[in-house]
């Protein structure tokens, strides 16, 4: 196989300039090989065991498999989390999100933080080493996200505690934290025919969607949870659907939170939430 026809295969799943990141990511990953290698002939001079293999992976790219379940890996804030079918893809925008929070939270000296929904742990890790100081306690549902999360924690060596909880049930915890922050499912399923194949097909639906009709299933709980479980000062950070952000920032005002503010990512969208500044209901 030539590199030329690694990501001319895949042009008709995500045209030329993404198929040529794909194939870029791939060879990078999973062989070591940077561009400068790539445009040297190092593909075409591969070993046989290893053109065997790039030939197994490229026919799962073909298939529509994200690239990042292909590889086992995904770069979230400059590291490296395993990724596998179960958890999503870490995203560049929930970057940002993170990056809210340590600029608001990095000098208090031992700040508590959750995080809902964790997944892959990308945001628990991410916070647990950008401030080394805080306690993070990542919670899901979901069984096999835990075990990614914790091995996650462990080979970045970060001190996150996995926890199984239910979104839709938080408990009854008063006056814990500083920090609650979540990336919960907030796809409705209207917008499903605008999404791309490699999404729809491979990621986890249960993390992704929720009903037209009910497009804060998720948000609401939290909210409520959070307005009982934020400490004085602490605050509560999602990330948004940006068609529901309106709902969703009157939805936290209604919970008890007297200061919201919704900002835009990297692209214009409105995709981060803040609320502050609780009225206890």
């Amino acid at each position: 196989m030539t590199y030329r026809e690694l990501w001319h295969a895949l042009v008709p799943l995500y045209g030329e300039r993404e198929a040529r990141a794909v194939a870029d990511y791939l060879l990078d990953v999973c062989f070591g090989l940077s561009k400068a290698d790539v445009l040297c002939g190092a593909v075409e001079r591969m070993a046989a065991a290893d053109a065997a293999r790039l030939h197994l992976l490229s026919a799962r790219l073909q298939q529509g498999e994200p690239v990042q379940y292909v590889a086992g890996r995904a770069e979230f804030c400059s590291r490296w989390f395993d990724v596998r079918p179960g958890v999503l893809v870490p995203r560049p925008e929930t970057e940002e999100l993170c990056a809210m929070i340590v600029a608001d939270f990095r000098d208090m000296a031992a700040p508590r933080v959750l995080d809902v929904g964790t997944g892959s742990g990308c945001i628990a890790v991410t916070l647990a080493l950008d401030m080394p100081q805080s306690r993070v306690i990542a919670c899901d549902i979901s069984p096999s996200a835990l075990a990614v999360a914790q091995e996650n924690a462990l080979r970045l060596g970060a001190r996150v505690a996995v926890e199984r909880r239910d979104m839709l049930c938080m408990g009854d915890d008063v006056a814990v934290w500083d920090v609650i922050v979540s990336n919960p499912p907030y796809i409705c399923d209207a917008e499903r025919k605008d999404m791309s194949r490699n999404v729809l097909d491979y990621e986890p639906h249960s993390a992704l969607f929720v009903p037209d009709a009910d497009p804060l299933r998720f948000y609401a709980p939290i909210a409520r949870y959070a307005a009982r479980a934020l400490r004085p000062g602490g605050a509560l950070y999602f990330e948004l659907n940006p068609l529901t952000a309106d709902l969703t920032a009157d939805m936290v005002r209604q919970a008890g939170f007297t200061q919201v503010d919704v900002y835009r990512d990297m692209y214009g969208k409105r995709r981060m939430m803040k609320a502050c500044n609780v009225v206890r209901l």
